[in-house]
């Protein structure tokens, strides 16, 4: 970028042609083009796995203009209660007692148990255990190298949607009976809220459809917002002066509170500190690297023509790094986040513009009930990366390339009475960091 443009360069992601739009003025751009200029696109490997039955762009409008009614804030206000249960219980099980977890895999545990509460009212664990298994799959395989072929990644992940769909069909056909029966309300969540809704010539959605869209909302409810989890445990842990802010204030949170007493919107709005902290991971080792879009008609950007038909990308780490809007960008502060916080478009881990996340303060919501439940147990520490040397897979990527797949740190118990954990290893590989991308560096033709 510094050597051919800052603005903008060309390169082939999974053989199409791409323009990669770079630093703040590129995300404005696109942006505020959304069905103007550009519009959204995913490649071919992402449609095989999701294949569309009906006009894709009208099917996403409209699940956008379902989302709202769930995650307003009157309704978020309604899932705090249940999250802290949903918590609760997954540290009691998952966390206690143990001498050493991988951080990863359970905060994909968590928050993949709130969505399918949250979104189905899924509560028997026997199911959720078969859902978890087939996304174990599923996601992996969604930017892999798209070869169809058995015990290739995308096979996998092309079969594991299938098994998904099966089980979310069941679970549907389960749920109009209950429908009918009036053993459950159209209002009771996500899924009975599609299977009641119409269009405007009377028309209920698709079973197939809604089995789709249930699926997409499953992977962004817990995917992305599990790597945050995790790189704020990682930043806590080598940060003690960080960890004893968020400690203080998490703490004071708990002496106000009764015995058993649960978390309510009043002690969200409190947790400031701790959502600068998220904020700040999320900045240095943003959950979503970008997305794509794909130009609906020819234009000129920063002096160069991208033609109709060209695939944009942009990249949240190219602002998120930049010293001209986050100065000392390798320091984490999450002083930055005070006030204004970030000027805009600079700050994107949940995109920007009509197709910003729907899910931005479900997933703040998630955090925080994950930070408060495990600060108010635990405390813990880095430990020497040798000391589990003989048990770190060899070869794991780091977002910069070095080989650390693993950071091990101690526990202790933060409060008397509970349960001590002795060690803890946060996984810090197979986040699926980007989509491959064979970068060429040459320059779009000036525009004429």
């Amino acid at each position: 970028m510094n050597k051919f443009s800052t603005e903008c360069f060309k390169t082939s992601i999974l053989g199409e042609p791409v323009a990669v739009m770079c630093r703040a003025a590129g995300n404005k751009f696109l942006f505020s083009n959304e069905d103007k200029l550009v519009t959204g696109w995913w490649p071919d490997s992402v449609k095989k796995i999701f294949p569309a039955r009906s006009d894709q762009k009208e099917e996403t409008k409209r699940l956008r203009r379902l989302l709202p009614q769930f995650l307003k804030p009157e309704a978020l206000k309604s899932y705090i209660g249940t999250m802290d249960i949903v918590a609760r219980s997954h540290f009691a099980s998952a966390w206690e007692n143990k001498e050493e977890v991988v951080v990863f895999p359970l905060a994909k545990r968590y928050t993949f148990l709130l969505a399918c509460r949250l979104f189905m009212s899924l509560e028997d664990s026997n199911c959720i255990a078969r859902f978890d298994h087939s996304f174990q799959l599923l996601v992996p395989g969604i930017f892999s190298i798209p070869i169809d072929l058995p015990g290739m990644p995308f096979n996998r992940a092309i079969k594991a949607s299938n098994i998904i769909r099966k089980q979310l069909m069941k679970i549907i056909k389960q749920r109009k009976i209950d429908l009918a029966e009036k053993v459950t309300t159209q209002t009771q969540d996500i899924l009975s809220h599609m299977l009641t809704v119409t269009d405007d010539q009377g028309y209920h959605m698709d079973d197939l459809d809604i089995a789709d869209k249930i699926l997409g909302l499953l992977i962004g409810g817990h995917d992305t917002t599990s790597i945050a989890i995790t790189f704020v445990v990682f930043y806590l842990a080598e940060l003690p002066h960080i960890y004893n802010m968020v400690y203080e204030e998490q703490m004071e949170i708990v002496r106000s509170k009764a015995s058993g007493e649960l978390l309510n919107w009043d002690d969200i709005q409190k947790m400031k500190y701790s959502w600068n902290v998220a904020c700040e991971a999320m900045r240095l080792m943003p959950p979503l690297q970008g997305g794509f879009r794909e130009a609906i008609q020819n234009f000129t950007y920063a002096g160069f023509f991208v033609p109709k038909g060209w695939k944009l990308y942009w990249n949240a780490y190219s602002t998120h790094t930049d010293c001209e809007y986050f100065p000392e960008p390798e320091k984490f502060d999450p002083t930055r986040f005070e006030g204004n916080g970030p000027a805009p478009y600079t700050y994107v881990p949940f995109g920007g513009g009509p197709k910003m996340c729907p899910g931005k303060e479900y997933a703040r919501l998630e955090i925080l009930v994950f930070i408060y439940n495990l600060v108010k147990r635990f405390k813990w520490e880095k430990c020497s990366f040798e000391e589990t040397k003989d048990e770190i897979p060899q070869g794991k990527k780091s977002p910069r390339g070095a080989v650390s797949s693993e950071v091990v740190v101690k526990f202790s118990s933060a409060l008397g009475g509970l349960p001590p954990i002795s060690g803890l290893s946060v996984l810090w590989s197979g986040l699926n960091w980007a989509v491959l991308m064979d970068i060429e560096q040459i320059l779009m033709g000036p525009a004429d």
